[in-house]
């Protein structure tokens, strides 16, 4: 079986759990393919803790999820030294950020300390505990969910840390045929524990390679430099878009060209995951009147193609 076939079925497979959301099981999908980590705001109960559990099983992928509250401490998430009578030393317990899939959950009911213990596991793809540097199982991705910031009890999460997730989504109150199917069909927890894996770790680590060999010509990186210039001339947002912004733009794009079957990136690929790899990480001015989102989606049509 090809790998295209299996990235395929994988979709198929998701899109049997989360019904109704086929672009966010692709962009969510595309976003581990061009190793990233995934940030997303919605309300409680929509799929998110769903989606996560899904995919992680679709590419046989160890899971672990922490539930960040008000109390909770940074040892927590990466693990503590406990003294053993018995072998008379001390011995490291890993905390749930040794896994290959981390599910965030509610990341911004955390204190601000805890939020930001996350950010060397998520660039480095390593932790330092008791002064000792341990290296995090690979493929290594995180999946963070967040409460809307006007819910009691949340702290909004500071632009560094914004910074590490490679897209933010909103999955959304599914449609009326969709929300029939989830209550005429199967318990999803049923669903999540019949799910075969069709990948293995060492094929998704060599997609993850093969995304970075994609070929974006140079008309192309021309139109990303245009829409990247213009999120810093001051006329949509208060503050552009870093270099490290764009070539995170241009990894999510390969990821989505290599989901479609193709080898080279498209302008339709820069302009489907825009908004997704963007928009958290602009400030819209404040007479604009629109959201970052709708501001992104404004400025993708004054932008022309070169």
């Amino acid at each position: 079986m090809s790998i295209q076939t299996k990235l395929t079925q994988i979709q198929i497979q998701l899109n049997t759990v989360l019904v109704g959301k086929a672009t966010q099981v692709q962009d969510c999908l595309a976003c581990l393919l061009a190793g990233g980590h995934l940030l997303i705001e919605d309300v409680p109960g929509v799929g998110k803790t769903t989606l996560a559990h899904a995919l992680a099983r679709s590419l046989g992928l160890q899971f672990s999820r922490v539930q960040f509250t008000a109390d909770l401490m940074p040892s927590d998430l990466s693990g503590v030294s406990v003294y053993e009578r018995n072998s008379q030393r001390f011995v490291f317990h890993p905390g749930p950020v040794f896994a290959q899939v981390l599910l965030a959950d509610e990341i911004n009911r955390a204190s601000p300390k805890t939020q930001s213990a996350l950010l060397e596991a998520m660039e480095e793809g390593q932790v330092t505990v008791e002064g000792e540097t341990r290296t995090l199982p690979q493929p290594f991705f995180v999946i963070a969910t967040q409460n809307a910031q006007d819910q009691l009890g949340t702290y909004a999460l500071p632009e560094s840390q914004l910074d590490r997730f490679l897209m933010r989504l909103s999955l959304g109150y599914p449609d009326r045929s969709a929300e029939r199917a989830l209550l005429a069909g199967d318990d999803r927890r049923a669903l999540l524990a019949n799910l075969p894996a069709l990948l293995t770790p060492g094929e998704l680590q060599s997609l993850q390679q093969q995304v970075q060999q994609l070929h974006a010509a140079p008309p192309l990186l021309d139109y990303l430099q245009d829409l990247i210039a213009a999120t810093r001339d001051g006329r949509w947002f208060a503050q552009g878009l870093s270099p490290r912004a764009g070539i995170a733009v241009l990894r999510a794009a390969k990821a989505r060209a290599l989901l479609s079957g193709r080898d080279y990136v498209a302008p339709d690929d820069l302009q489907a995951i825009l908004p997704q790899t963007t928009a958290h990480r602009l400030v819209p001015l404040s007479d604009a009147g629109r959201g970052a989102v709708e501001q992104v989606r404004a400025l993708l049509e004054a932008v022309p193609l070169p």
